[in-house]
Order: structure tokens, then sequence, then C-alpha cells
């Protein structure tokens, strides 16, 4: 049982017996003496996604969840459905996409290294790797002169998502997004 003060992003808790995913957390210390540091914490519920906000002391005590954490792939999607493979025993998990908010963009075709969080053999959520490699597909011509500075373009990317790169990068180059942010982490070199 973790207490509030050591939660981490991610980690999953039993509210009300639902599973419930810490999303943020934000720590309030007052300037009071002998008050109590306060954790503001965002959950969001893995089975229906809905988010929760909660307030704890220090000391309160949360229940962890035991979920099963599997490594699988994405293979393929089929209307509203998203269908991941287990990479061990090659068992297929089928999640509805209301339980994949924000992570829907970054799903292509053979995406490995995604970590689907089970409990009792039924699929609850999916973590993605924290960056994701994808070839530039349309930006505007490289501008003559342009260095490394911190002056950007927008960028399209092969998953049809758009983010801002170094005005230095060209159409067929890789790069390194950040799944989280969806922001632009580096050049890939091939």
């Amino acid at each position: 049982m973790p207490k509030a003060s050591n939660l981490q992003k991610g980690n999953i808790v039993n509210i009300d017996n639902h599973p419930y995913q810490v999303k943020q957390i934000d720590v309030h210390t007052p300037s009071a003496r002998g008050a109590n540091t306060l954790y503001k914490v965002r959950f969001a519920a893995l089975i229906t996604g809905q988010k929760l906000d909660q307030t704890y002391k220090g000391n309160d005590m949360l229940e962890e969840m035991v979920v099963d954490k599997r490594r699988v792939s994405f293979l393929y999607r089929d209307q509203d459905m998203y269908t991941f493979m287990d990479g061990e025993n090659y068992e297929q998990y089928t999640l509805a996409a209301e339980s994949l908010e924000g992570q829907i963009q970054w799903l292509v075709d053979g995406l490995e290294g995604i970590t689907a969080l089970l409990r009792d053999g039924h699929p609850l959520c999916i973590e993605l790797p924290a960056t994701i490699d994808l070839e530039i597909v349309d930006t505007a011509p490289v501008i003559k002169g342009a260095t490394a500075t911190n002056r950007n373009k927008p960028a399209t990317l092969s998953n049809g998502v758009s983010v801002l790169v170094p005005e230095y990068m060209t159409t067929g180059e890789t790069v390194r997004v950040n799944t989280e942010t969806g922001q632009y982490m580096s050049r890939v070199k091939t």
C-alpha cells in the first residue's frame, strides 16, 4: 500500500473497486507551520477513461491494484477496435478507442515496445513507449543558411501528426517524437 507521498505517474490504484491510473500529481506545500503537504492527484479510470481528481495528505494510504504487464505489438485497427498481440504467447487483445484516449495517433502498424496492462486476463489499457521514430512526409523546403538554431517549422509525419521540427530538416528524414507530449526530440541517423 503506497502512501500518497510515494505515488508516481503511471501507478495503478484501487478506488471503489475500480482500477485508476495516476496521470498527474501536483504537490502543494502550504506556508503555514504545521500544515500538511497536499498531493492533488488526477486519475483516469482504466476501463471508462473517466477523469477523477483527488487530494491527499502525505501519509494517506492508497490501495495498489495488482495488474499483469505484457509486452505487445500493435497489429491492426477494425473500426473503433484496436488489436494487439502478445510477443511471447501470440495471444491477441482488443481494446476500444475510448480506452486509448490520446494514444491512437501514435499507433502505427507493427509498433513494438507497447505494454498492455491486464487484470484477470482482460486488457485494461496500454502504455506506449516513451518515444517513437517516424518519417517526415511533408515539410517546407530547407531555408538557405538555416543552422541548428531554435527556429522551427511544421512537419507532417508518416502517421499524419504535425509537429514542429528545426528548419534544417527535410522530407524523408526520420525524427524521434515524445509520445506523451507530442514534441520533436531529435533527428534519427540511419
